[in-house]
């Protein structure tokens, strides 16, 4: 596979706080590659530097072997890329259907007109039906987003992010949040993404065993800094990664079911 992504020394400084080291990674085309680390490892002002919310110290971004260093985020959209947050971003007092037109006008050569009634965007009305199929939210189109559990919310920010019909999906712990019984289908969908439309997904996520099942390659971040990278059973079985994180993660987790 070909490299769509990548970063080149990429570092941010916050005062004298040093949040990115001098990251250099690649992701590949059609791949999903997890970035994982403990809290304060740099991690979510890393995906801040690949959207373009900021702006590096030094370093460089390029897509498809073009530097986009420089693109702020809403052009980074335009060029394929788009972002989840950790936090829910809806419309909460409109419907589904139009949360997801929205979105996918936002990018479109259609301008908006306030008196055009809302009927007349037929395309991208459809654009936003059959994304909300494609996330499971088919048949909820009507109701109005605040209405949605939360689950249905993390979906219905899915369905906005594939509206533009992006190349390159940053998701930032899409499962935040979320009743364990509802996590597998999101995580089912988002597979999906990658293997029936060829995106290519970037994800930070705290849950181990969604970042072990799913992913193609994991980076693991410390202290700004890339700890190690590598597949799946090579991360499992890093005794450095089993120091700094996962095997903290691990005991704690054991010690809790231990009390319950």
């Amino acid at each position: 596979m070909s490299v769509i992504l990548e970063t080149q020394n990429l570092r941010k400084e916050f005062g004298g706080l040093v949040a990115v080291a001098d990251v250099s990674i690649q992701i590949e085309q059609g791949s999903l590659h997890s970035i994982i680390g403990p809290n304060g490892a740099g991690k979510t002002t890393f995906f801040n530097l690949l959207s373009g919310k900021y702006k590096p110290t030094r370093g460089s971004v390029l897509l498809n072997g073009k530097d986009i260093t420089d693109l702020p985020f809403h052009q980074r959209i335009h060029e394929g890329i788009g972002r989840s947050f950790q936090v829910t971003n809806i419309f909460p007092n409109l419907t589904v259907l139009e949360n997801v037109r929205l979105a996918a006008q936002a990018v479109s050569q259609v301008k908006f007109n306030f008196w055009r009634g809302a009927n007349s965007y037929a395309d991208l009305r459809e654009r936003a039906s059959t994304v909300l199929d494609t996330v499971g939210l088919g048949t909820m189109k009507s109701a109005l987003a605040n209405s949605l559990p939360h689950g249905g919310k993390r979906k219905l920010e899915l369905a906005m992010l594939l509206a533009p019909e992006p190349n390159i999906l940053l998701l930032d712990e899409p499962t935040a949040g979320m009743a364990s019984e509802q996590v597998p289908e999101l995580i089912s969908i988002i597979d999906g993404l990658r293997l029936n439309q060829n995106k290519t997904i970037v994800m930070v996520e705290h849950n181990m065993s969604v970042v072990m099942g799913i992913s193609d390659r994991i980076t693991v971040m410390n202290m700004g800094e890339m700890l190690a990278e590598g597949t799946p059973d090579e991360i499992a079985n890093n005794d450095t990664v089993q120091n700094v994180y996962l095997g903290t993660l691990y005991s704690d987790t054991d010690e809790a079911t231990q009390e319950g």
